[in-house]
């Protein structure tokens, strides 16, 4: 499972080099390709082909005219890429994506249990940052996720 937040910097040939504690997690259990996309063009999803397939696999279930999906595939596939991580765990990001979401120089990459998520660093920070300066879960998303998370088993 893919946990936590490393910078790291997208280099003049627009690659990213996976931070060393997720390329480990990739070469242990999911292989060397990823399905890049984004849903809203403010940062890039790194999917494993494998977590991405079964995704897929469920999306194909739904009603073809289903209007949710429909954007939904149109938005992942105008963002989205297949790569191949390189032999030291770097990953070209896609220019679409790329000019986009701003993802050049330092960025972050965040762990998100099943997919990795690169962010521009400062658009980031902008982007969370509460009123009292830190990058913070507010309140009612807290009391959101404690609501929805009681109802599940585990």
């Amino acid at each position: 499972m893919f946990r936590g937040n490393h910078q790291t910097r997208v280099d003049e040939k627009f690659r990213l080099k996976l931070p060393a504690e997720f390329k480990r997690l990739v070469d242990e259990d999911h292989g060397p390709v990823f399905y890049i996309t984004s849903q809203d063009g403010r940062s890039a999803q790194l999917w494993p082909m494998k977590v991405w397939e079964a995704y897929e696999a469920k999306i194909v279930q739904l009603e073809e005219t289903d209007p949710d999906r429909e954007i939904f595939l149109k938005v992942t596939s105008y963002y989205g890429q297949t790569v191949e991580m390189d032999s030291q765990g770097r990953v070209l990001l896609p220019p679409v994506i790329r000019q986009s979401a701003k993802l050049t120089g330092d960025v972050n990459v965040l762990g998100m249990q099943t997919i990795l998520e690169v962010n521009n660093l400062e658009l980031f920070k902008t982007d969370l940052t509460g009123p009292d300066g830190f990058v913070a879960v507010s309140r009612s998303t807290k009391a959101a996720v404690a609501e929805k998370t009681r109802a599940l088993k585990g």
